[in-house]
């Protein structure tokens, strides 16, 4: 399968675009019960160049499959990702977490208003305005409604927790789904590895950031064009290297999806402009 890109990858849109052709390669398997992928080129890749994803049949099993894939450039893998697949299996065992209480979807502003209100605050700095911009100017297919968001002095310093409500963008429909699974990849990406850093966003400004290595456990069916619970959280940062842990809920309570990733963070501390 060959991928031509726009602009260079992210995880997100790697993972996803990975595991269509491994979803089509177990065809009248159940959707994928766990995913896991690397980039092995911190650089990402040539968005000028077609991506090639060569798919391994690594074990077919009675209850449970893997199934490898390769993304190549100018001949070289620059990401690999792992998924295995497993025959529906009844089980007494079962548990999970409780799902955070927050405000549904409909009360909350989305992410376009909340930073507009911020924006048209007079008390904010210049250097505050310029993280905010950067935000709005992103183009991602994915609508976000930010639960309990930080008012102005609370940006100042801010846990690295963050939750949101997330679903894709336009209608996907019943469908298959390991569509959801692809588009549920791609959006659980999103501002993730960004969760490291919000104890120090407005110290420092991004100077390289990228992921590593990021996973995700399938636990319960969903969709993605429906709004579902993102609650991310980062136990530990250092080293130019942030981990994150999420949940993905859907509105009846039910974990959906588990995600970690692992990615690099390089910083340089902001310089305030003189106003003199």
């Amino acid at each position: 399968m060959r991928c031509h890109p726009r602009r260079p990858q992210k995880t997100s849109r790697a993972a996803a675009t990975a595991a269509i052709p491994l979803g089509t390669s177990v065809a009248s398997w159940s959707p994928a019960c766990s995913i896991s992928s690397r980039w092995t080129r911190i650089s990402s890749g040539d968005p000028k160049v077609p991506v090639l994803y060569q798919v391994e049949r690594t074990r077919t099993g009675s209850s449970f499959s893997v199934r490898s894939v390769k993304a190549v450039q100018h001949g070289k893998p620059i990401f690999i990702c792992q998924a295995s697949f497993q025959h529906t299996q009844p089980s007494p065992v079962q548990h999970q977490f409780s799902m955070p209480t927050v405000p549904p979807p409909e009360e909350l502003p989305d992410y376009q208003a909340l930073i507009d209100n911020y924006l048209s605050d007079p008390n904010l700095q210049e250097k505050h305005s310029v993280v905010l911009n950067g935000i709005a100017a992103r183009d991602v297919p994915i609508e976000i409604k930010p639960v309990s968001p930080p008012t102005l002095s609370q940006l100042q310093r801010m846990e690295p927790k963050q939750m949101f409500w997330v679903r894709a963008r336009g209608y996907i429909g019943e469908g298959d789904i390991k569509m959801h699974c692809c588009v549920a990849a791609y959006i659980s990406d999103y501002a993730f590895l960004g969760t490291a850093l919000l104890p120090d966003l407005w110290q420092y400004k991004v100077h390289f950031m990228v992921s590593l290595d990021h996973s995700m456990w399938f636990h319960a069916p969903f969709r993605a064009d429906h709004w579902m619970l993102y609650e991310c959280e980062s136990p530990w940062a250092g080293g130019s290297r942030g981990l994150v842990h999420g949940r993905l809920w859907r509105r009846d309570g039910v974990l959906a999806v588990s995600c970690a990733q692992e990615g690099v963070i390089r910083v340089k501390p902001r310089v305030s402009k003189s106003k003199l």
